[in-house]
């Protein structure tokens, strides 16, 4: 990775969401994967897990993570969606980097993917949507632990419908060795009890592929999610939910609390 540090993406979370060590961090990694339920079947095309900080939702995010080991070393590519915490736009952004970076070392950019999805007029390069979010980020070291060798097709979501997004996973669905991954956590600031009941409705609207009852106080990630169902219920695909928690069941107090959801789609 000699040259142009200017195409290589810096770790913007290190040492606030997860650990900036590498040993540690891929020590929390294997910890939370070995201590996640192994759930068995075929491998998955997609899965859908949390972003938060790791002592909150990596035990939740290890679930989906977990359901990939078996199939890793057909895993070549992986298409990551996330929301943008940081900035508002206008569609889906794409990075200019030729690799994102991690305490664990250098993930490569499928930068020829990048360059085929901006033929879509909802598709483009922005990289400051890149620069310091999380949503995406917090991927990359599970992925690292779990996957032996592969690139990275990362796409921050802004306003976007969801009709558009599934036009977008569509290119590369039946491609061998595609995995797809939607970043989302669920509600946000409820009290524990409350959080639960909205959790799972949210939850049943997912595994019956209902987008159009999921809205931005359902799921973070929701425009990037529905995308998903939209493809799946045109698919006839199912999504089966592998972990379904909040803060105040992993690290937090119970007066305000985060869900977090993990899911496999078949």
């Amino acid at each position: 990775m000699s040259g142009d540090d200017s195409h290589i993406r810096s770790p913007a979370v290190a040492g606030l969401f997860y650990p900036d060590d590498a040993a540690t961090l891929r020590a929390d990694v294997e910890s939370y994967l070995q201590q996640a339920k192994a759930p068995t079947g075929t491998p998955p095309k997609a899965i859908i897990a949390p972003h938060a900080g790791y002592m909150y939702s990596g035990p939740v995010a290890a679930s989906a993570y977990r359901c990939l080991q078996d199939s890793a070393s057909k895993i070549r590519q992986v298409v990551l969606l996330g929301p943008s915490h940081r900035i508002a736009f206008s569609g889906i952004a794409t990075p200019t980097s030729n690799f994102f970076t991690t305490p664990l070392g250098a993930i490569k950019i499928n930068t020829e993917l990048c360059h085929a999805l901006e033929q879509f007029n909802f598709v483009k390069p922005l990289p400051q949507a890149h620069q310091q979010e999380h949503s995406l980020e917090v991927h990359l070291p599970f992925l690292q632990v779990v996957l032996s060798d592969f690139e990275l097709t990362p796409l921050v979501v802004g306003n976007c419908d969801a009709e558009s997004i599934a036009l977008l996973l569509e290119q590369f669905w039946d491609c061998p060795g595609v995995l797809v991954i939607v970043s989302s956590d669920l509600s946000h600031y409820h009290n524990y009890h409350t959080a639960i009941r909205l959790d799972r409705n949210t939850s049943d609207h997912i595994e019956h592929l209902q987008p159009e009852k999921i809205h931005y106080d359902d799921a973070c990630g929701r425009n990037p999610l529905n995308g998903l169902l939209v493809l799946a219920r045109q698919k006839h695909l199912s999504i089966e939910t592998l972990d379904l928690r909040n803060s105040g069941d992993t690290a937090g107090d119970k007066d305000r609390v985060v869900g977090y959801g993990a899911y496999v789609v078949h």
